[in-house]
């Protein structure tokens, strides 16, 4: 795929920003970002297709593998990290593996994205299976480290999917589920930080809580199995409880320290 077909590579449609007002590039900004919300309601087909193939893996004792690099993948660890907490599942359900390791969430790690093999080095220690399921998240679609890991993993029965601001990248060529989210091009030039990271964000958003609902992790709108791990969500959970019981703040919150999460205490009081 060449450089001047990535429309995440064209040029941004509007010129001269430096001599902008801080109103002018704010506003042209916020305009970009509206038709990102349009761009992924078009992609909700794929995302479907892709949920209903991962969900009787997931059910089956599989796993969800996140893989990008640099934003892709960063985002795909700040998805994956907070599932344990909001719906209290184990953190080896959902996992995130960006190129460069640890280190390249805070920092850029040179060239790690360009590796075609590293990629699936970096899953083989977690033993992956023909139940789990890669997700590779690229905006270009052509990212060596992401495109490399899903040919793999592909060849050795993974389901793979991706998501992708390119039409027709060598990503989605390797992946059985592909989610194209066209954003069009960057409002800076090539900074697919910018729309094609908001909609990778609002697409993880669709794909875990999704399936997080499906698996049996919430009950009516309420994360009802969130982990208890801070003031905050302790109160939250008692006022579950106390609006599902019509009893008191107090006695709310004593059902709830003895049972361990929302969804125990209500299955004690027979609600």
């Amino acid at each position: 795929m060449n450089h001047k077909d990535k429309i995440t590579e064209q040029p941004s449609h509007f010129n001269h920003l430096e001599q902008m007002s801080v109103t002018e590039l704010l506003h042209h900004i916020n305009e970009e970002d509206a038709l990102v919300a349009e761009a992924v309601q078009k992609a909700i087909p794929q995302v479907e297709t892709l949920v209903q193939a991962i969900e009787p893996r997931l059910k089956r004792g599989g796993r969800l593998f996140y893989l990008g690099a640099g934003t892709s993948g960063r985002l795909g660890v700040l998805d994956a990290s907070e599932l344990p907490p909001t719906f209290g599942v184990s953190a080896d359900w959902v996992i995130a593996v960006i190129a460069g390791g640890d280190e390249a969430l805070r920092h850029a790690v040179e060239k790690a994205e360009d590796d075609a093999r590293q990629g699936w080095q970096d899953l083989l220690p977690y033993q992956p299976t023909a139940d789990d399921t890669v997700i590779g998240i690229a905006a270009s679609g052509t990212t060596p480290y992401v495109v490399g890991a899903l040919q793999e993993a592909r060849s050795h029965g993974l389901l793979t999917g991706c998501i992708t601001s390119n039409p027709h990248t060598p990503l989605a060529e390797v992946s059985d589920c592909p989610v194209e989210t066209i954003v069009g091009p960057e409002f800076v030039t090539g900074s697919s930080r910018m729309k094609s990271g908001t909609a990778q964000k609002m697409v993880l958003n669709m794909i875990s809580t999704t399936l997080m609902i499906r698996l049996g992790r919430v009950k009516d709108n309420r994360m009802v199995k969130m982990q208890l791990t801070n003031a905050k969500l302790l109160d939250r959970g008692t006022r579950m409880i106390q609006e599902s019981l019509g009893i008191p703040y107090d006695e709310a919150e004593h059902y709830l320290l003895e049972a361990g999460s929302v969804d125990r205490a209500l299955k004690m009081s027979d609600v």
